[in-house]
């Protein structure tokens, strides 16, 4: 898309831009792909991302409190029950994403 105004893109039907409610963001209720036609997921991105500030995730340790050592050797008993697989992508999944390995 291409911004003619803040706030207002090219296409006028396309409601699905917005102005967000918070200065300066714009929202997309939709999926969206960086280089890519065909995003499965809210955001794909298709080729290396610049992050010059923090990522936050939920698996953070900023994230996370009262965290505390675990039985090993209860956890290992758990390891030993869970189902390990090998697979191969898709290759119509592999073209989209570039993956050469699949």
């Amino acid at each position: 898309f291409q911004a003619s105004n803040p706030g207002q893109f090219e296409n006028d039907s396309d409601v699905l831009w917005q102005r967000g409610h918070v200065p300066e963001t714009t929202v997309y209720h939709g999926r969206v792909g960086i280089n890519t036609d065909a995003p499965d997921e809210a955001l794909v991105v298709c080729g290396n991302a610049k992050i010059m500030g923090r990522v936050m995730h939920p698996s953070d340790s900023r994230a996370k409190q009262n965290v505390r050592e675990v039985d090993t050797n209860e956890q290992l008993r758990r390891i030993t029950q869970m189902r390990l697989v090998e697979y191969d992508y898709k290759p119509e999944f592999a073209s989209v994403m570039g993956i050469k390995n699949t």
